[in-house]
């Protein structure tokens, strides 16, 4: 196979950006610096699927809007 590999062969493994304003992209999209941390970021808000709300989904649109900024969820 013709592909590039990014590895080296280091047991720790491979990094990609040493700073978040370094851009990442991935099949094609236009690369982007890592995002702001949400507002609807905290450990605090952790339930159950029983008080799904506004809340979660705003996190789970954040989640989403990240993949597809990095190219890694369709849009």
């Amino acid at each position: 196979m013709a592909a590039f590999e990014l590895s080296d062969g280091r047991p720790d493994g491979v990094n990609m950006g040493s700073a978040a304003s370094e851009k990442i992209g991935f099949y094609g999209t236009t690369p982007v610096v890592q995002r702001a941390t949400a507002t609807t970021h905290t450990t605090t808000n952790v339930v159950t699927s029983a008080s799904y709300g506004t809340l979660q989904v705003a996190q789970m649109q954040e989640v989403m809007n990240t993949l597809a900024a990095l190219g890694l969820w369709a849009s």
